[in-house]
């Protein structure tokens, strides 16, 4: 069967890529007043996100003036609420514009809007040239004919989670370069702790750190500091301690140290402030596992086609209904 050609708007709804022909012919298409595509959104409005304000537009025939100019500040934002619902606006289409379209979402959805966040970059395949003012009317007019994909937004009672995990890796992040810091901070002295240990950050390391920052400079009362765990000896250990004690590198470690102390309180934090979060979550019930069961009047295959077909991978179920045929029983399970 021949495999049908796709239009160009079904193509502009798959995101393809089109030529500079085409684009020319849909932008003549868009400026028109009816471009004779199907309408998928009805009552929509659009919104161009900025930094200082945001220009919204709304159908021209709920109007006088379709396209206005709201503030940033809170109590634009709801004055923009205020005039949607009197132009009887449902739907609402934004970009994601850096982090500015967030507050603007949640006032909208608060409200009771159907919003729609679309990612800047699945537009750019589409034509027309667009300046601050347009960019709104755009938006909408692309909407109404369903060529912008949504994108996914998790709930609000997620989003709070979402929130501290992502700091709480910020904090992971930072620690990790603070360990590395402090391992440089080692190798500049020519202290050779990592190569007797295998983790600075564990039991053996950190006591050793807090001692050298805390004024010892003993080598062998160093390694005293050694857990039995760690594999290698003390006199290894005293070894790798032995270095020139520069002031201006220990008051760099003393100052990483003190860092990633601080940021291993604040990740304590964050995990605390994750557990509320987390258990103010719904708890999805728990569901008893399914046995296989053969199907009625079915006999029970037997114990030696069992084995076999946990092996191989074949249902109970199926080893049943075939050792159950008339006139089928096979000598093992290569000839079912």
């Amino acid at each position: 069967m021949a495999k049908r050609n796709r239009s160009t708007f079904e193509r502009l709804q798959r995101g393809e890529r089109l030529s500079r022909r085409e684009r020319k012919q849909i932008e003549r298409q868009f400026q028109a007043a009816e471009p004779g595509w199907e309408i998928v959104h009805r009552n929509v409005a659009g919104i161009d996100v900025g930094n200082e304000s945001h220009f919204v537009a709304v159908d021209p025939r709920q109007a006088d003036q379709p396209v206005r100019e709201f503030g940033s500040w809170t109590a634009g934002l709801h004055q923009m609420v205020d005039w949607l619902k009197t132009c009887q606006v449902q739907r609402v289409v934004l970009q994601t514009t850096g982090v500015y379209w967030i507050p603007v979402q949640d006032v909208l959805e608060k409200a009771g809007f159907e919003v729609a966040v679309v990612d800047a970059r699945g537009t750019k395949n589409l034509p027309g040239r667009k300046s601050d003012v347009q960019e709104c009317q755009w938006i909408r007019k692309l909407d109404i004919y369903g060529l912008l994909r949504g994108c996914f937004q998790v709930p609000d009672s997620i989003r709070s989670i979402r929130t501290i995990w992502r700091l709480r890796q910020r904090w992971v992040e930072d620690a990790g370069r603070s360990i590395q810091q402090m391992q440089k901070a080692l190798t500049l002295m020519n202290v050779q702790l990592a190569n007797a240990i295998t983790d600075l950050s564990g039991q053996t390391g950190m006591a050793i750190l807090r001692a050298i920052v805390g004024g010892e400079r003993n080598p062998w009362t160093l390694a005293k500091l050694r857990d039995p765990r760690i594999q290698a000896s003390e006199e290894e250990i005293a070894h790798s301690l032995q270095g020139n004690w520069r002031e201006d590198i220990l008051f760099e470690l003393e100052q990483v140290l003190a860092a990633y102390d601080f940021q291993l309180q604040q990740i304590e934090k964050c995990e605390q402030q994750l557990e509320k979060y987390m258990k103010a979550q719904p708890t999805r019930p728990a569901v008893a596992p399914v046995l296989a069961q053969a199907a009625p009047g079915v006999e029970e295959a037997p114990q030696k086609y069992k084995k076999k077909s946990r092996k191989m991978g074949i249902p109970l179920t199926q080893v049943n209904a075939i050792s159950s045929m008339p006139g089928c029983k096979p000598k093992s399970m290569r000839e079912m």
